[in-house]
């Protein structure tokens, strides 16, 4: 663990000075490289168009006071990779977000995340669009590769307005939902999900409506009320130490994206 919190620090130092940390500025990386991953394709933006997201990553920024999360923006982000949390996957089609149950997390949740952020001008600025106002679809092509212990949940997708979730993507075990706010069980999806398998998730706003697809079929219409949205894609372990164990990195939700794009208009 003194290592890999090293090694998170010196990643911060690198991007303090506008560097791009993985692998240049990381001997232990080199020397343990992420046999998971391919050299040509390291850098997750040669995978996926990132420019207009940030990521939020399961590791303490020591930049900031008390136990943080990492974020990472643009144009850092384009040439940026912590392995094993966030790095392209080794056929090069895909990139991997993993957070284990011993990630940290932002103050208003009990969970880490890999996750990234939608975000506006090559991400320049924060987003905040409206439900009744244009429209705005998001589309990730991805699997959700693997579960924590005890509580296999894990959050792929999401709307996310001024406050709160909106709407996610959610798997528990087997069982895909679609949730509603609180109701995280408002449609299933399916109850026969394979961990690993590649689906289409889709989101699709406008006129006050959400209407959400899986693999081109709507699954449901939901009435839209709430102000400052935004997309948010990755993996959102919801599991952590006092509910899932081994309490270590072992023990950890994984979701490969292979391509996901936002359009607003």
């Amino acid at each position: 663990m003194e290592l890999r919190r090293l090694t998170v620090c010196a990643a911060v130092v690198a991007l303090s000075l506008g560097v791009a940390p993985w692998p240049v500025a990381s001997a232990a990386v080199r020397r343990a490289p992420d046999r998971e991953s391919a050299p040509g394709c390291f850098h997750p933006g040669r995978v996926l168009d990132l420019r207009n997201w940030k990521i939020t990553l399961p590791v303490d920024d020591p930049r900031r006071p008390g136990a943080q999360p990492l974020e990472v923006e643009q144009p850092l982000l384009r040439r940026y990779a912590l392995p094993p949390w966030f790095v392209a996957n080794r056929s090069c089609d895909g990139v991997r977000f993993r957070n284990a149950v011993t990630g940290v997390h932002t103050p208003n949740s009990r969970y880490g995340r890999s996750e990234l952020h939608e975000m506006a001008d090559h991400g320049a600025g924060g987003i905040s669009w409206s439900p009744v106002s244009g429209k705005h679809t998001m589309v990730i092509d991805q699997s959700i590769d693997h579960l924590p212990n005890d509580k296999p949940h894990v959050v792929a997708g999401q709307i996310h307005d001024s406050s709160d979730d909106v709407t996610v993507f959610r798997l528990e075990g087997r069982e895909l939902y679609l949730t509603d706010g609180d109701d995280t069980h408002y449609k299933m999806i399916t109850d026969d999900y394979v961990p690993g398998t590649r689906f289409q998730a889709k989101f699709e706003v406008a006129g006050g409506r959400i209407s959400a697809y899986y693999n081109g079929v709507l699954q449901a219409t939901l009435p839209a009320t709430f102000e400052g949205a935004y997309f948010k894609a990755g993996a959102y372990t919801q599991a952590n130490c006092s509910n899932s164990t081994p309490c270590d990195e072992s023990n950890y939700g994984q979701v490969t994206i292979y391509r996901v794009t936002v359009t607003h208009s």
